[in-house]
């Protein structure tokens, strides 16, 4: 069994000034430069039979690269249940589309369809039982967050592994977007 997701990777550049605000923020759990991605679709754990198949569909997406813009933060959770930190992400009708084509993708092979809405983020820090107080200092200092816009050339297919730090993810499957 694999644990799957489609994703857009945030670049080294960006992600390290993403950085630069990762901190001030007791107990959270920082999310590694190399981690940081905006996901498209999350399959969850599937068999490798599946998983090429889900290979195969994703293989056939054909969407426009585009541009990235990163604006503002937000937390998933409230009060005393603040469970994560993260980067907003601008609208953007390409983005969007892939995101949806990936939906479809999953249907195409058979997995449920997607309950929650989709809502584009970089998570930035996972928060087990924060103070509410500290979570709301820090969504004040980084509220007017603007990173560098970048640009999306290829989508990937990425694992997930769980290991005593959180969980590491790896490039399974890198698919081009048209116009780079």
């Amino acid at each position: 069994m694999i644990r799957l997701f489609a994703a857009l990777a945030v670049p080294g550049d960006v992600a390290h000034a993403l950085g630069a605000r990762q901190a001030g923020l007791p107990g959270a759990r920082w999310s590694s430069p190399e981690s940081l991605h905006i996901t498209l679709r999350f399959f969850g754990e599937m068999d490798e039979n599946r998983a090429d198949d889900l290979d195969l569909e994703l293989a056939q997406i054909s969407v426009a690269a585009m541009s990235v813009a990163l604006d503002g933060v937000g937390a998933f959770g409230e009060g005393d249940d603040f469970r994560a930190v993260w980067v907003g992400v601008s609208a953007d009708p390409t983005m969007e589309q892939l995101a949806r084509r990936c939906e479809r993708a999953a249907r195409a092979v058979g997995l449920k369809p997607e309950a929650r809405a989709w809502r584009p983020h970089v998570t930035l820090a996972y928060l087990r039982r924060p103070d509410p107080a500290s979570v709301a200092a820090w969504l004040r200092a980084n509220a007017l967050l603007r990173p560098p816009t970048f640009r999306a050339a290829a989508f990937g297919l990425y694992s997930s592994w769980r290991n005593q730090r959180g969980s590491e993810y790896r490039l399974e499957r890198l698919y081009r977007l048209a116009g780079m």
